[in-house]
């Protein structure tokens, strides 16, 4: 299942002023995450879901080891650069998948697992998940309710069909769409404060009328396909509920 999305920026002041403009709403929280020398701010995009913007943090030691998301190497302005799905059972999950070690981490008294490379770098340049396992409740059930809703994630791939392959490996549900392109990209839409909108990675703030009608359509098809399904539970009921409200909201 969806669990959130990470906004990545040179300085945790540029992730959240990204956020912000897009959104209307500013984040807040989060903290520091001592293993990583990163810090971050959430704020909570549905029932289940949030928003994050993370950065290397400049106070905190260098770890010895590459930082997630890719944050050693990334350089220009703030984008949506990467998403992660929750399973109550990380081992499973990513078990022969090249996705990373789970490896343990805490922020304050929150503690998780989670699917880092070797190397730090984002998994199909970000069109991969990470996987994570939270010890106790999502960390979005323990956020305030901000008038965000994440009503859809478009996923832009070269190869898209080993994408798709993957994410049906990991058995993830929601409302998220997979496209070729010449490039990896993440637009993530959004019902806000400031009206409908959209984060990238590319810096796309709108959809052009041909997208946002496929969009509608693959997510109306996506529907149609847990609704077959002869028995269903709890997370495809939710992806499924999720998938027609995005359908409703392209079009």
């Amino acid at each position: 299942m969806l669990d959130h999305l990470a906004v990545t920026a040179d300085t945790l002041e540029a992730g959240c002023a990204l956020i912000q403009g897009a959104l209307g709403v500013d984040p807040a929280g989060g903290g520091a995450h001592p293993r990583m020398g990163t810090h971050n701010r959430v704020l909570r995009t549905g029932t289940s879901t949030y928003l994050e913007a993370i950065a290397v943090d400049p106070e905190a030691e260098a770890p010895d080891r590459p930082r997630w998301f890719g944050l050693d190497e990334r350089s220009g302005a703030a984008g949506l650069a990467a998403w992660i799905v929750r399973t109550p059972d990380i081992e499973a999950t990513a078990a022969g998948l090249d996705l990373g070690t789970p490896e343990a981490m805490s922020r304050g008294d929150i503690t998780w697992r989670i699917t880092i490379p070797d190397d730090g770098r984002l998994p199909f340049g970000g069109a991969a998940p990470a996987v994570i396992q939270w010890d106790g409740e999502p960390v979005a059930t323990r956020l305030p309710e901000t008038g965000v809703v994440l009503r859809s994630l478009l996923i832009r791939h070269p190869e898209p069909d080993a994408v798709t392959a993957l994410l049906a490996d990991l058995n993830v549900a929601g409302p998220i769409v997979v496209r070729p392109d010449f490039a990896p990209d993440l637009i993530a839409g959004f019902d806000s404060p400031a009206g409908p909108t959209f984060i990238s990675g590319s810096g796309a703030t709108v959809l052009s009328m041909d997208v946002e009608r496929q969009m509608a359509i693959d997510l109306f098809n996506l529907t149609w396909t847990f609704l077959d399904l002869t028995e269903r539970d709890a997370g495809q009921k939710a992806a499924m509920l999720d998938a027609a409200a995005g359908s409703a909201w392209h079009w």
